[in-house]
């Protein structure tokens, strides 16, 4: 009898649960491109979101807009830019030949999602391939989000000459940019040095001050370009990359805000900002949306880039249509739950969608936050 009671106990359990993975999943499967407006409804008055969209020139939406917030990958349009500038120069061959192996110097597996094994196996199915010309490494820092190709190109082009891009588009509240991966060694190289337990490391790197963590990873990133960290370095690098230590990487990712981002999406939506050269290397690597057939039925041009980690989500967009109508947005999220992320990841691209394409819904959108923000 007890048996038979504590059967139908577990029956019951595994029936409940079951259900309840169905129906999460059916939640989170759900294209749903309103969760968006909802999202940033809700949150208007906190730190987690900003969003800031101009429709032909003219302000639509500003929420938060100068609120500094970590831009994850979306920071990569920056060195995006610094190869076009380089190339254009001559000072860089977007045609030269890269080794896979210099590459994988900077490539950590399991912490880019797949992000730099997808990009290769998308080049000539990866078969057998030995070097790659860089134009072909830059264009995986966009679409695939390499972090190894980025580090790389860090390195190629001079992480000073990078920065100089910020000052040159006259951007003040951007944070600057520093090896993102190699930063990563940084708890392991304190517990090497310091002998310390786990909360006492993340005691350590919470208390550090943001310079001294951006030097740290410099310097990191520097011994890696002439002694590359061995097998056994990367391991240690996932086992000490624990969710609390993730964090505090993800809080401390380069800064910026939604108003900055919105406008130098308008520099190259606009495709008179910066020389023609430039725009000659910079739309490969940033416009290759308009690879599609059916982007190129609708859209005369469009970029974007965007990015993620645990507790971020943040993109930045631009594209005209063939009717003329100019588009620029920026969406910057932080200390989202698992299910946020989630649910944002999965409709964010149908929210930007239905704004390029839907009339209503960008009026609809546009008066809704305005009442609400007054």
């Amino acid at each position: 009898m007890i048996i038979w009671i504590i059967g139908i106990a577990v029956i019951s359990l595994i029936l409940i649960l079951g259900t309840g993975i169905y129906m999460f999943k059916k939640k989170i499967k759900k294209d749903n491109p309103e969760y968006i407006l909802q999202f940033v409804k809700e949150h208007l008055e906190s730190d987690k979101v900003a969003l800031s969209i101009n429709y032909n020139d003219q302000e639509w939406v500003n929420i938060n807009s100068k609120n500094l917030l970590p831009l994850a990958s979306t920071v990569k349009i920056i060195v995006a830019i610094e190869y076009a500038r380089q190339a254009s120069k001559g000072q860089i061959n977007s045609l030269q030949k890269v080794s896979l192996d210099e590459l994988n110097t900077f490539y950590i597996p399991k912490t880019d999602g797949g992000a730099h094994e997808a990009w290769i196996a998308s080049l000539d199915d990866g078969k057998g391939m030995e070097t790659v010309f860089l134009s072909d490494v830059a264009k995986g820092m966009i679409t695939y989000s390499s972090n190894a190709n980025t580090e790389y190109l860090m390195q190629l082009l001079g992480l000073e000459n990078i920065n100089t891009v910020l000052v040159d588009l006259n951007i003040s509240n951007h944070e600057p940019l520093y090896p993102l991966v190699s930063a990563m060694f940084i708890p392991t190289q304190l517990l090497n040095e310091k002998n310390v337990t786990r909360q006492e490391l993340l005691k350590l790197l919470e208390n550090m001050d943001i310079s001294e963590y951006r030097k740290r990873a410099i310097n990191i990133h520097k011994k890696w370009i002439s002694q590359p960290p061995t097998d056994q370095d990367k391991k240690q690098i996932l086992k000490n990359l624990d969710l609390n230590i993730q964090r505090i990487w993800s809080d401390r990712l380069p800064r910026s805000t939604t108003a900055t981002y919105v406008d130098i999406m308008d520099n190259l939506n606009s495709k008179t900002y910066f020389d023609d050269d430039i725009y000659k290397y910079l739309e490969p690597v940033m416009e290759q949306l308009m690879s599609h057939p059916t982007n190129r039925e609708w859209l005369m041009h469009a970029g974007e880039k965007g990015g993620s980690t645990a507790f971020i989500l943040t993109t930045a967009m631009y594209a005209t249509d063939k009717e003329g109508n100019q588009t620029e947005m920026a969406f910057f999220t932080n200390d989202l739950t698992s299910l946020e992320q989630t649910k944002l990841s999965r409709n964010l691209n149908g929210f930007k969608l239905k704004f390029l394409k839907d009339t209503e819904f960008r009026n609809r959108m546009t008066n809704e936050l305005a009442i609400i923000k007054k």
